[in-house]
């Protein structure tokens, strides 16, 4: 088991930003793993946001491209994601996922609330 821990979250005025951060415990080599994260509004299915490949390739969700950036900082053991020109749309609860052959570990969620 792998825990993941997200920080970042918060709330934000329609146009500003935020940074999350998805951090597992130290030794845990996510460099080993897929990086990816989903939100789940109220009352809609959780969707992928973003993901990064072991190499560091990224992938966007069409809602989220050029907005969204996904990064991962393997010596840290974490995944980033900054979320610029934010929408009321982005407000839902953001999870972190690391996943690779064996493991599929997620994080506990953190609110994002884009509002005026």
């Amino acid at each position: 088991h792998v825990p993941l821990v997200e920080t970042g979250g918060g709330l934000v005025q329609p146009g500003g930003s935020l940074s999350l951060s998805c951090a597992a415990s130290r030794g845990s080599f996510i460099s080993m793993y897929t990086g990816e994260w989903y939100r789940q509004a109220p009352g809609k299915q959780r969707e992928l946001v973003a993901a990064i490949s072991t190499r560091g390739s990224p992938t966007y969700a069409d809602s989220t491209k050029g907005r969204f950036t996904i990064s991962r900082d393997n010596f840290k053991n974490t995944i980033y994601l900054q979320m610029n020109r934010l929408e009321s749309e982005d407000t839902a609860v953001y999870y972190c996922r690391i996943w690779g052959p064996g493991a599929d570990y997620w994080g506990q969620g953190t609110q994002v609330t884009v509002s005026s």
